[in-house]
């Protein structure tokens, strides 16, 4: 195997389809990064760990088609430090040898036979814009568990039909959901739960190669995405199971609402959260005047608290109280929106905090564009304040 490339691209490369290779392999091939050079002008590097395969390719100049596996990681640190020059790679006495601007590398090989059959190509979901999928993933995925003891809580669930992309993601004390336009490949409607930490770990890094292009998802024993031009791809085996409906868990009945400037509220939160300890809460105190008081902490340990102008408050006095990072995790998905709506049950009830206002009746959701495509947290009110 013999091949040119470019630094920047050989290096793109490499570090996308490190992240699909296996930080902490049992099997060492895992580890590995399988780099083909094909007759066809085309280099190949892909990482797979049995969960996620992430491949990239790009155009070289070929001069013999081959194929080896190296440890992922220990590429990748060689090509960070290569001088901005074309790289040349070739197996050299059972080594990757690889050549640049006048330094030159000889890594160990890996078993190629011991690697594994990589998932076939899944049939299209369809296409939504880079930017606006991984921000979206990223909003989401907040909310999903980090325990794997129930492995369906840890995960991003998508729910598609021929007009809309729903994500949603919850640990059981709060549920995100936000949901996007996109161009259906006219597959009809479906659901799919994916590992949220990987996926996002991954849109976040595909939507820098994707610009302002857009992602190509599609869905059959994997998930998949890629770039349009299919340079940079990667897919997910999904896990098992459903998420809780959103449809009831939403449904508050007839909730107080107050309405707030957002960046002021993520303000004065993170300020009074300085003396919250860990899972301790945020108390939220409405008052009929117009106003909100923010406050942390007990008399018996350290104290803080905060006043804030409200454009909307509860017709009667509420206090209710919230976990403070689960609450500031809801504030900053929502950054995009000046004004924060809350919809509140009151203390130990559920409440919504949303960009926008949520539609009072079936017949206003369907017909409002706004809460169509609508961005939305739910969390756990505390009984004690």
């Amino acid at each position: 195997m013999e091949f040119r490339i470019e630094r920047r691209v050989f290096a793109e490369a490499v570090g996308w389809a490190v992240r699909g290779a296996a930080t902490r392999p049992v099997v060492p091939v895992l580890g590995g990064v399988l780099v083909e050079a094909g007759d066809e002008g085309r280099v190949r590097v892909t990482g797979f760990d049995h969960e996620v395969c992430a491949r990239a390719e790009a155009d070289a100049g070929v001069g013999a088609a081959g194929r080896v596996v190296v440890p992922g990681a220990r590429l990748l640190d060689v090509c960070r430090v290569l001088p901005d020059a074309p790289v040349e790679c070739g197996i050299e006495d059972g080594r990757l040898v690889v050549r640049c601007g006048g330094a030159r590398f000889g890594l160990a090989v890996l078993p190629a036979g011991e690697y594994p059959a990589l998932p076939a190509p899944a049939p299209a979901l369809g296409t939504v814009g880079a930017r606006e999928w991984a921000a979206a993933v990223g909003q989401v995925a907040s909310a999903a568990a980090r325990d794997v003891t129930v492995p369906v809580l840890t995960a991003l669930q998508l729910d598609f039909d021929g007009e809309s992309l729903t994500l949603a993601a919850t640990d059981r004390y709060r549920y995100a959901q936000r949901t996007l336009p996109w161009e259906a490949a006219g597959r009809g409607a479906g659901t799919i739960t994916v590992p949220a930490r990987r996926l996002g770990e991954l849109c976040r890094v595909l939507a820098k190669h994707a610009g302002q292009g857009p992602v190509r998802l599609g869905h059959g024993d994997t998930f998949s995405l890629a770039t349009a031009d299919g340079a940079f791809a990667a897919s997910l085996r999904p896990l098992a199971g459903r998420l809780p409906a959103a449809r009831k868990l939403f449904a508050l009945g007839a909730p107080a609402r107050a309405v707030l400037a957002r960046a002021p509220l993520e303000e004065a939160l993170r300020r009074v959260a300085v003396v919250a300890e860990p899972g301790n809460p945020v108390a939220l105190s409405f008052e009929p005047g117009g106003s909100v008081l923010l406050g942390a902490g007990t008399e018996a340990d350290d104290t803080a608290s905060q006043r804030l102008d409200a454009e909307t408050v509860p017709a009667e006095p509420m206090t209710v109280a919230f976990n403070a990072a689960y609450l500031l995790d809801a504030l900053t998905a929502l950054q995009d929106h000046a004004r924060i709506h809350l919809a509140l049950q009151g203390p130990g009830g559920r409440a919504v905090v949303s960009g926008s206002e949520e539609p009072r009746d079936a017949r206003e959701a369907q017909g409002s564009e706004g809460a169509r495509y609508a961005h939305r947290h739910l969390l756990m009110a505390l009984r004690d304040a």
